[in-house]
């Protein structure tokens, strides 16, 4: 009986890891055991910081908006809550941009929430 060698699915399915891996280094682009370690590792990284890149951003924001509210003469803690307080419904993202963009308008905004000087 002659060896099966699983014709062109098997070589799809090989194929599709190593074009996956195209760019490791060393046997890890071209030997299909290694890259297939290779790829499911790589897989499961971008699947979890894919979710972790929304928190390093949400971090920078808030160490962004804590600096520009010290220069204001206040607190993250103060400015956040008083801005709830008067009903101003701009997110993280936004005052960052204008902390680092344009600290004259996040000034005048922590003028608004009444937390400046």
């Amino acid at each position: 009986m002659p060896r099966v060698t699983r014709g062109f699915k098997a070589r799809r399915r090989r194929k599709k890891v190593l074009n996956l891996a195209s760019g490791f280094i060393g046997g890890r682009n071209r030997l299909y055991r290694t890259a297939t370690e290779a790829v499911d590792r790589a897989l499961c990284y971008a699947y979890r910081d894919r979710r972790q890149k929304k928190r390093d951003f949400r971090k920078l924001w808030i160490v962004r908006i804590g600096a520009a509210c010290h220069e204001n003469g206040t607190t993250y803690s103060r400015m956040m809550g008083s801005l709830k307080k008067v009903n101003v419904e701009l997110d993280r993202k936004v005052l960052a941009n204008l902390a680092v963009l344009d600290p004259g308008a996040f000034s005048q905004v922590a003028k608004l929430a009444g937390v400046s000087n």
